[in-house]
């Protein structure tokens, strides 16, 4: 009987970029985060007699996912038998519901769940470091994946670290109908870096200096990667009960402007303060809003690009509206990985439905699909993976 596995979309709470690396990657970075929106990949297979060739067979009800070895998922299950030493027929079968190139990681998913059905399938698995490496090397997204929950992920972003698991919040997804290709994301970035320092050809060459090798980009993946560490001290927080189904709604620092910084100084610092003693997504907002780092890099090549999502990223903020009172809110919203998908935490599912309802109204016209979900724990990844 074949394996149903849920794959499971992430978001990028923050992303800094950093300096071309010599293997011509950029160092990064970022805080993933798992959210409840998935896939569905199913996998069946049986082993093949000693001497015969591995079968794989891939079907989408996408039309633009590859159903041959350019796909993830083919990938990644064709290297695991090589590793294994396993000849095996398999037929894989990804039903689409996330956008393609919407930063969501949902080619990158797709590749974990193929892994999680073949070994649950075949009865065997890769022991976990080797799993790890071999999710890595199908690519950056893959690693975190096989963690789930909240992720700090540095190096291409392969390199991952769990990190204390943040409140189940509402969430709402915008995704545009444009996809953003990510290596023209990171060559518009790599243009601006060269144009800010005024060397025109450190975009063309990964050795060169200027803005692609400055201090200040390795100070900003160092600052990013301590607020994210952060939260894995003992400051006096409460984690919140991840098996608890209802997202956490407590108070939460806001700002009705998604460019301004919120300001946690004076008066505003108390407030702050006996609100961190509620959860983990406050020590965030404070960590990293608060110092300035909790923004998404990306935006900076992206939203010139692409003005379109500037404006939904404040129309889900809610500060595209003349009131100044505006009820619903988000904590925080941002571009996910090089986008084009669109996020915003809210305080609760009132809160996230207006803003649905607010995106919806403003973006009918240009074809955004909004979707009302929620952040999902690291238990509860696993709890819910294998769809029965």
């Amino acid at each position: 009987m074949a394996t149903r596995v849920r794959s499971y979309s992430k978001i990028n709470l923050g992303l800094a970029i950093g300096p071309v690396r010599p293997d011509g990657f950029h160092g990064l970075t970022t805080l993933y985060q798992t959210l409840e929106l998935h896939d569905l990949v199913t996998v069946s297979a049986r082993r093949l007699d000693l001497g015969a060739e591995t079968s794989i067979t891939l079907t989408t009800n996408h039309p633009f996912v590859p159903r041959d070895n350019r796909n993830t998922a083919w990938r990644m299950v064709e290297r695991c038998l090589g590793r294994l030493g396993i000849a095996a027929e398999v037929q894989i079968h990804i039903e689409k519901n996330l956008p393609v190139q919407g930063g969501m990681g949902a080619g990158s998913a797709n590749a974990a769940a193929a892994l999680l059905g073949l070994e649950r399938e075949l009865g065997v698995a890769l022991p976990g470091v080797e799993r790890l490496q071999l999710a890595g090397e199908i690519g950056s997204d893959v690693p975190l994946f096989l963690l789930g929950g909240a992720v700090l992920g540095l190096g291409r972003g392969e390199q991952v670290v769990p990190i204390p698991d943040l409140p189940r919040t509402f969430c709402v997804v915008a995704v545009p109908s444009v996809g953003v290709s990510t290596p023209a994301a990171f060559r518009e970035w790599d243009a601006r870096r060269a144009a800010d320092s005024g060397d025109k050809g450190a975009a063309d060459d990964p050795q060169a200096g200027g803005g692609l090798t400055s201090l200040p980009q390795l100070d900003k993946l160092q600052e990013l990667s301590l607020a994210y560490s952060s939260l894995s001290a003992p400051i006096g927080v409460s984690h919140g009960k991840t098996g608890d189904r209802k997202p956490g709604t407590s108070g939460i620092v806001r700002d009705h402007n998604p460019e301004k910084k919120q300001d946690l100084s004076g008066e505003n610092q108390t407030d702050a303060m006996n609100d961190l003693a509620e959860n983990t997504l406050l020590a965030l907002v404070r960590t990293g809003i608060g110092n300035g780092v909790l923004q998404n890099d990306f935006e900076e090549a992206v939203f010139p690009q692409y003005p379109s999502l500037r404006i939904t990223k404040r129309q889900l903020m809610g500060s595209d509206l003349d009131s100044s009172s505006v009820d619903s809110p988000a904590v925080y919203a941002a571009l996910s990985g090089s986008g084009s998908a669109l996020f915003g935490l809210y305080r609760s599912e009132s809160d996230a439905k207006a803003a649905q309802l607010r995106v919806q109204s403003a973006a009918s016209e240009v074809g955004v699909k909004v979707f009302v979900t929620s952040t999902l724990p690291r238990s509860e990844y696993w709890e819910r993976m294998f769809a029965e």
